[in-house]
């Protein structure tokens, strides 16, 4: 009885060892199954194809990634700009005919006019047709034509433009207009990835469709220098490439939403291309300039501060025992304005204004041009070797 329990034992651990012999086997392609060789030509032929299509589909899958699928998203809604600008010059030899006798033979030769032709990118922000761009690139135009990317072109008309902050509001007749999603600058993680769309050199002319580059969000709240009277604070500096004509286009995240306006670059020597310092407009900055000029056409900046300054040197420093010499000094203070109002006296130090750091005179007027008349505004400052914080409405003069 034992030794027939033994054998069926035994046979059954012989049966369950072959079926996992079998079952190893068939996963290593050591035995053929259901009577297919694996020298069958066909069956080979089958298995190469079958692998040549997953390779093909992880190619594609890999090709068309968050990028590439942001840019067809995008791009519909980015325009290149062309524009015709009369710009008043100057006879450099006008002093030498600033003479009744030699205006008899050679006329008035003080000033003259003439037709500047410039190009630039936008990009629609509503369906019904408005553009933002930059304006420089289209603030005192005469005429502009807005190109889209189906190739259809319209001419524009300027709704509302403010040189300070360099943005530019435009608008076109249409209907059922692709557009771009504006998004939110104070939620830009630095080094997610960007990517810059536009007009740069006019290349958008060659087959109405916009350039693209792609870099990373470099660094973020960059405070630099104005630029013919246009203040540049809070930028978002990108490697992205930017380069001439980019001026107006989208900085979009990868998501595809608007976080700035391509504006500025930095060069080095005679080089007029890009070398990975770019700078754009955070959107928030343009989300409020272009509420303000739809409704009223312009930015209301008419008020009066009220003092006279002058940028810290080391010299001011070291005798208000300042740690640095950054910052300016109230020099003069008049009567019955913001800043008499606001408590703020000859001598005092300021070093920030409304979250901004003020660095010297410069700075200082930039900032400025941030507040709208009505606005109350908070200073910190520096008397008597102690940190105080006054408050400003401003009121117009």
């Amino acid at each position: 009885m034992i030794r027939r329990k033994n054998l069926i034992i035994t046979a059954g651990l012989i049966i369950i060892l072959l079926i996992a012999g079998i079952y190893v086997s068939a996963k290593l392609n050591l035995v053929t199954i259901s009577g297919i060789s694996e020298n069958n030509p066909n069956v080979v032929f089958a298995q190469f194809q079958n692998q040549k299509d997953q390779n093909n589909d992880e190619i594609t899958n890999s090709r068309r990634n968050i990028i590439t699928e942001t840019v067809q998203k995008v791009s519909p809604a980015i325009v290149g700009i062309n524009v015709i600008e009369i710009r008043e010059y100057k006879d450099p030899f006008f002093s030498m005919f600033d003479d009744p006798f030699f205006q008899r033979f050679f006329g008035n030769r003080g000033t003259y006019s003439q037709e500047v032709k410039g190009l630039g990118s936008g990009y629609l922000i509503s369906s019904d047709g408005y553009i933002v761009t930059n304006d420089h690139v289209a603030g005192n135009a005469t005429k502009i034509t807005v190109t889209l990317t189906d190739g259809r072109t319209f001419d524009a008309k300027v709704i509302g433009s403010d040189s300070a902050s360099d943005i530019c509001l435009l608008k076109i007749d249409g209907d059922d207009l692709p557009f771009v999603t504006l998004g939110n600058s104070d939620d830009i993680i630095i080094g997610e990835w960007v990517i810059a769309l536009g007009n740069p050199f006019g290349l958008f002319e060659l087959n109405d469709k916009p350039t693209v580059t792609v870099g990373v969000v470099s660094a973020t709240g960059m405070n630099l220098d104005a630029i013919n009277e246009r203040y540049y604070l809070n930028m978002i500096q990108t490697d992205a490439s930017i380069n001439g004509g980019n001026s107006g286009g989208p900085l979009v995240n990868s998501l595809g939403d608007v976080i700035g306006m391509n504006t500025l670059i930095f060069t080095s020597g005679n080089n007029s291309g890009s070398i990975g310092l770019g700078f754009a407009i955070p959107v928030n900055k343009i989300k409020r300039i272009i509420k303000e000029l739809k409704e009223k056409g312009s930015i209301d900046r008419n008020f009066e501060i009220g003092m006279r300054i002058q940028t810290i040197d080391e010299g001011i420093a070291k005798y208000y025992h300042l740690k640095n010499a950054k910052g300016v000094i109230v020099t003069k203070i008049y009567p019955n304005t913001p800043a008499e109002r606001g408590g703020i006296e000859v001598g005092d130090i300021i070093t920030e204004v409304d979250g901004f750091k003020i660095s010297n005179e410069n700075s200082m007027f930039s900032v400025f041009h941030e507040f709208r008349t009505g606005q109350t505004i908070t200073i910190k400052i520096v008397r008597d070797e102690k940190e105080l914080t006054k408050t400003m409405k401003l009121v117009k003069g």
